[in-house]
């Protein structure tokens, strides 16, 4: 430790820090815009200089480290000189518009200027022009004559992101901030860059020029798409979400977001949302209220039941659906006497899970790993936030390695991140690849191979993978959604475990939807002699629930689910949006996270709740609502819940906070000790893209004009033609 002073405090610190980091440790601010706590130190906007005795002149704080008794003053007349004359500089050419920029209100630079700017400028010339500059739908580079030159969007990019996307061309006055000829801005995380930009050359396109910042009321939420649980902010006017940012959560989402949490909100405000309970009737869709929707189903239910048995009704559930949603859908089912209820939707495996499939460690864990086993997962696309940890990893060190195909690893800058070592495989070779990786572990440690697997030739790339693993302390084999969703996903887990167990690696699944692992503890798939997603999508039923998703996107039977579903005597779609149209019964409108209270388990067993930010839309009723009124017209019992806490409640048998872990006795560890190297060739395991993930994504309109939106829908063509 070095001790100093600061302004006359003296303070301890870690031989190393700078005095900037010296300063936040005593909570002294000091004025930066180059300086952001996640970024290097690039000490070029100087509007944090300091006064350090016996210095020649003053010294900028984020760059400048300490050293054992150094005297500091941070708000003496010599800084402040120093700081009022770089902010000067830093007016120079900064146009005076204010009231027109889209940053107004929340500007770094404007809250400073009134602090240590002057009442006038000496600066009479004319103030330079920067042109405009059209980076793609997510980012508006339209006033690129504020930019200040700190570079922290060229950084985010090189050191966060993993892509160098923005940099500095020319000098001096002539300097810009501009893409490589003719490119687009096309990283998943862009819209960081926003967020860290301190004035209002790089603002939100699609909330360019829709409210000003002051008129927003803030309000705390979850993400629904992935499984990190990124933690957000919800801005809302007049009863509209009108933008969506990172709420800071260093456990999880840290201070990012992807580019799918903040701007998968426009979906919400589109007129693809149902805002009343419809019926089919002739063939023509009628608007009813929810007296007559729930009756209507309620005695097709009893019907149906009389007719055919409960066997012949199910639930294809969506795991970006809340604990308490899909613990009523499956209560509802198991009321009626059916078992038949899935979450797993585009699974080609249904075997029992022994327990909870999860991270297997915590997602602060990903930054600190030293080795790493990626199998099966196009891990920058499906999870945008773990990526970036794994990416800060390899930084400091880590060995990243991989069992992926192709498309998984399409070019050798996929990850945005280097790897060590890359098996590729096409899925079906899967199993045999990671047989050769666990074959080279045995060989090393004269460990037995599992049973069922043969001793095969050791390949030089299986024999590095298996090398890297064995050395280093902190180790995880992380299976991606793919490895999820592979026809032999179970021998994959065991060996990856036997594997696992021979290293020391954590061993776990990254998990495909925000309420992956809340789907599991909620109970939303058979558990005992119920039909599975893929039995239930081949026309085995009578009556379906779709609860939030469209099967023919978000199931792996694709277009061929609804003409299965067009042969069941009734279907009955609970969404947000028109969803199922062409062979439901029944639409009820549902609200989307935006409009309902909920919890979602995120990868690493964390439980967060939140609550409802805006008013539901029109006749929008919370699923968990509306499937609690069914229970009681059907006579059900269990279904007396007052709120859903109580839901929640009911789930893990106790009271829950807002943020907590899952109880380690109901996570446990998601073992497998069988391994099936024969069986029926295995085929390409469905997996959404990015920007296909789930209903909110895919109705978003900005987020289809991204570049991974149009390459998803060009490879979809070309495989349909194949």
């Amino acid at each position: 430790m070095v001790e100093i002073q600061l302004d006359g405090q003296k303070v301890e610190v870690l031989a190393g820090s700078t005095v900037m980091h010296a300063a936040e440790k005593v909570g002294t601010y000091i004025p930066h815009f180059c300086y952001h706590k996640k970024l290097s130190i690039a000490a070029n906007c100087r509007m944090c200089l300091v006064d350090v005795e016996k210095a020649p002149k003053p010294m900028p704080a984020c760059a400048t480290p300490v050293t054992q008794g150094m005297i500091i003053h941070t708000k003496n007349d010599k800084a402040i000189k120093a700081q009022k004359g770089v902010m000067e500089f830093l007016l120079i050419n900064h146009p005076l518009d204010c009231p027109i920029c889209d940053q107004g209100g929340e500007c770094q630079l404007q809250d400073l200027a009134v602090g240590y700017g002057g009442s006038g400028s000496r600066y009479e010339e004319e103030k330079r022009v920067v042109f405009h500059k059209d980076v793609g739908p997510l980012i508006s580079m339209e006033e690129m004559s504020r930019c200040i030159h700190c570079t922290r969007c060229v950084r985010f990019g090189q050191e966060v992101a993993g892509v160098m996307e923005l940099g500095m061309s020319h000098r001096g006055e002539h300097a810009e901030i501009e893409t490589f000829v003719g490119m687009s801005v096309d990283s998943e995380l862009s819209g960081n860059m926003i967020d860290i930009c301190p004035v209002g050359a790089l603002t939100s396109k699609p909330f360019r020029y829709s409210a000003r910042t002051w008129e927003l009321s803030r309000r705390k939420s979850i993400s629904p798409h992935d499984s990190t649980g990124a933690n957000l902010v919800v801005q809302v006017k007049n009863n509209k979400v009108m933008r969506v940012l990172p709420l800071e959560n260093e456990e999880v989402n840290e201070c990012w977001l992807s580019d799918r949490d903040r701007f998968s909100y426009e979906s919400l405000n589109t007129n693809e949302r149902l805002s009343s309970p419809m019926i089919k009737q002739g063939g023509r869709w009628e608007t009813v209220d929810w007296q007559t929707a729930l009756e209507y189903v309620a005695n097709g239910l009893k019907l149906i039941k009389a007719d055919h048995g409960a066997g012949s009704i199910g639930t294809l559930a969506s795991p970006h659906s809340t604990v308490e949603e899909l613990y009523l859908a499956g209560a509802l089912m198991r009321g009626l006497g059916s078992d038949n209820i899935d979450y797993r939707l585009r699974n080609a495996e249904f075997a029992a899970a022994e327990s909870v499939r999860w991270l297997g460690t915590s997602i602060a864990s990903l930054s600190d790993l030293q080795r790493v086993l990626v199998v099966g997962s196009n891990l920058r696309k499906d999870h945008p936030l773990f990526a970036q940890r794994i990416r800060q990893a390899a930084r400091k060190g880590c060995a990243v390695n991989a069992l992926v195909s192709d498309r998984e690893l399409a070019a050798a800058d996929a990850w945005a991140l280097p790897l060590a070592g890359a098996l590729l495989a096409e899925p079906a070779d899967w199993l045999g690849s990671l047989a050769g990786i666990a074959a080279a572990v045995a060989a090393s440690t004269g460990a037995a191979l599992p049973s069922g697997v043969q001793a095969t030739a050791i390949s030089e790339v299986a024999q590095a993978i298996a090398g890297s693993l064995l050395s280093g302390e902190r180790k995880a084999i992380l299976l991606g959604n793919a490895a999820a969703h592979h026809a032999q996903a179970s021998s994959l887990l065991a060996l990856a475990n036997w594997i696992a167990a021979q290293t020391g690696a954590s061993v776990g699944y990254l998990t495909e939807a925000a309420n992956t692992v809340g789907a599991q503890l909620a109970g939303a798939q058979p558990q005992a002699t119920g039909l599975n997603a893929g039995q239930m999508l081949d026309g085995q039923l009578k009556a379906v629930f779709l609860l939030n998703n469209e099967p023919e996107f978000d199931s792996a039977a694709g277009a061929q689910a609804a003409a299965s579903l067009s042969k069941t005597q009734m279907v009955v779609t609970l969404s947000p949006f028109k969803a199922n149209m062409a062979f439901s019964d029944v639409l009820l409108p549902i609200a989307p996270f935006t409009e309902t209270p909920g919890t979602f388990v995120n990868a690493e067993g964390r439980i967060q709740s939140f609550h409802a930010v805006v008013k539901p839309l029109g006749e929008t009723r919370p699923a968990w609502k509306v499937l609690r009124v069914l229970g009681n017209m059907l006579g059900l019992p269990g279904f007396d819940f007052e709120s859903s806490a109580d839901v929640l409640a009911q789930v893990f048998g106790a009271p829950v906070p807002a943020q907590s872990q899952v109880p380690a006795d109901k996570l446990g560890n998601a073992t497998q000790t069988q391994v099936l190297m024969s069986g029926e060739r295995a085929g390409r395991p469905a997996v959404a893209a990015i920007y296909q993930l789930d209903g909110l994504v895919r109705r978003a309109p900005a987020l289809q004009l991204t570049a991974d939106a149009r390459q998803a829908a060009a490879r979809e063509v070309q495989e349909a033609s194949a």
